[in-house]
């Protein structure tokens, strides 16, 4: 980690394709030892299934398209401009419910859950990914998968 401001400016691209979409790694434990921030494409009809995080806080703000969170037992319909903050021990999901693209401001604290998403992208390069090598990953990046991640038809 650097003891220095960091700045990435717009033509500076680090992170990894998900499901043929960008997530751009703004800020990672590279750079900081409080958060990671990502700009995450996400696919239409994609949903991460539900899950929660032991350790770690998330938040999001919508910045295009059209997401329903289910966090805990609620579920809302988000637009651009909604905020969400999941602490740690809340079950949650994301499903873009759109047929276009939705596009999140993302960050994940600690931080290095941008590891994750190098090696989760690893493995879905390789096409559907060992179920045995998936549940390895997200329990070492504090991730109890509590329903399966789908794309809606």
């Amino acid at each position: 980690m650097s003891a220095n401001a960091f700045i990435r400016r717009p033509d500076e691209k680090k992170g990894v394709m998900l499901r043929g979409h960008p997530m751009a790694f703004l800020v990672t434990g590279e750079n900081t030892r409080h958060t990671s921030m990502f700009d995450w494409t996400i696919p239409p009809q994609f949903a991460t299934g539900r899950h929660v995080h032991r350790v770690q806080e998330e938040t999001f703000y919508l910045l295009d398209g059209e997401c329903e969170w289910h966090f805990g037992d609620e579920t809302i319909r988000a637009t651009p401009g909604t905020f969400l903050f999941i602490p740690p021990g809340v079950p949650h999901n994301i499903t873009n419910v759109s047929e276009k693209p939705a596009r999140v401001l993302m960050t994940v604290s600690p931080p290095g859950h941008e590891h994750y998403f190098e090696e989760l992208a690893s493995l879905a390069a390789r096409g559907a990914p060992d179920p045995k090598a998936l549940a390895d990953l997200r329990n070492r990046y504090d991730t109890d998968q509590l329903s399966t991640l789908t794309t809606r038809a």
